[in-house]
Parts: structure tokens; C-alpha cells; sequence
């Protein structure tokens, strides 16, 4: 019998209930805790925090994940977008790990789905029209509200492994009016239930648990 300690714990992170939906349709198989933040990085930040704070889930690997808004021209909604760092709204960066391990694990899992990697910035706003471009001018790539907070909030309970990846709902040539009521947000929660699997091989490819 092995002395060996048990592998830390998975924590996926995402705010809406269309995101949850997703992920836990795509999670039927293999032990995981997905979180439904709420919108924001308030939000975010205390639920993650809180989280983190039970013994079950003590050391565990966040993964944040669910929609983003794509900055550069040419993305479409369904992209996928790995974040190589998250960057708050302050400027605090938080370094992602094993992105190249994600974008080849995702291209498996949806081929011909273009897969983008870069700083993913956040907001406590959404995005619209000329702050596109403004943001994309500081060399993101997307953004969304909650992934930078969910990440600094994570390491601030530890080191431990941290990663994010989303799903392109919104783009500059695609703008979303409501998520679910177009082909974007369709084709995203597709997408987003289709990955989960490549969340999995990434946790267990990390040298865990971490101290």
C-alpha cells in the first residue's frame, strides 16, 4: 500500500448558471468541484476565497473558465482563448501554468476551433466598442470579470497550480446582445461543455499536491 499522498483537488470556477450548466454536463466523469462564482470579481474573490477555505478543498487547482469577450479582430465567437497570465483591472498579473498542455489537450477536444493564447485581462464592467480596442492597445487578447480575480485569490490562499480558459461568446466583429438567444452563445456553451476533458488532463499532468 502506497504512502504516497492523495492527488490535490480540482476547483473550476465560473459565474453564470449557463457556464455551470455547461461544465457540469461535461464533468459527468472524474471527481471535480465546480463553483458558480456569481458575476464580477467581488464575486469571484469572495467565493473562491471561501472556497478555498474548506479542508476538502485546501491545496486544490483552480481552473477558471466559462465566456470571454475576444479584443482582436478576427475572433469568433467559439474561439477559445488560454490564458498564458490574467491581468486585473489594477495591473496584478497572476502567471497561468501548462498552457501548452491545454492548447494541445483542447485541440483534441474540438477540432477545427481556433485557439488563442495571451494575457486575458479582466473588467468590473462589460466590455463594449472603442475599450476593445483600448484594451487590445495593452496587449490582451480578451477579457472577462472574474478570471483574474478568481486566480489572485486562489494563490493569495497558496501556491498552488492555476490556469484559465475561455470560450469566446463575444468578439468585435460579433457583439453579443444576450447570452443563449444567439448562435454565439450556442456554439459557446457547446464548446464550453465539450473541453471539461481537457481540464482533467491538465490537473493530472501537474505535480501534485503542492505545499
Amino acid at each position: 500500500m502506497s504512502d504516497a499522498p492523495a492527488p490535490a483537488p480540482l476547483l473550476i470556477a465560473c459565474a453564470l448558471g449557463i457556464e455551470r450548466l455547461a461544465l457540469r454536463k461535461g464533468a459527468r466523469r472524474g471527481p471535480v468541484t465546480v463553483l458558480r462564482t456569481g458575476m464580477g470579481p467581488r464575486a469571484a474573490e469572495r467565493s473562491v476565497t471561501r472556497a478555498l477555505g474548506e479542508p476538502a478543498l485546501r491545496g486544490a487547482a483552480v481552473m477558471a473558465t466559462g465566456f470571454c469577450a475576444g479584443l482582436a479582430p478576427g475572433m469568433h465567437p467559439g474561439d477559445l482563448v488560454v490564458a498564458e497570465e490574467t491581468r486585473g483591472p489594477a495591473g496584478a498579473t497572476t502567471p497561468c501554468e501548462g498552457t501548452d498542455l491545454l492548447v494541445k489537450e483542447l485541440m483534441g477536444a474540438v477540432p477545427g476551433r481556433t485557439v488563442h493564447t495571451g494575457t486575458l485581462t479582466g473588467s468590473d464592467h462589460v466590455v463594449r466598442g472603442h475599450e476593445r480596442s483600448e484594451l487590445l492597445a495593452t496587449g490582451a487578447i480578451a477579457v472577462d470579470m472574474e478570471s483574474a480575480a478568481t486566480l489572485h485569490s486562489a494563490v493569495r490562499r497558496g501556491a498552488r497550480p492555476v490556469a484559465a480558459v475561455r470560450v469566446v461568446v463575444d468578439a468585435p466583429e460579433h457583439e453579443l446582445v444576450r447570452i443563449g438567444t444567439v448562435r454565439g452563445g450556442i456554439s459557446a456553451f457547446r464548446v464550453l461543455r465539450a473541453v471539461v476533458p481537457a481540464f482533467f488532463e491538465w490537473h493530472r499532468s501537474l505535480l501534485l499536491p503542492r505545499r
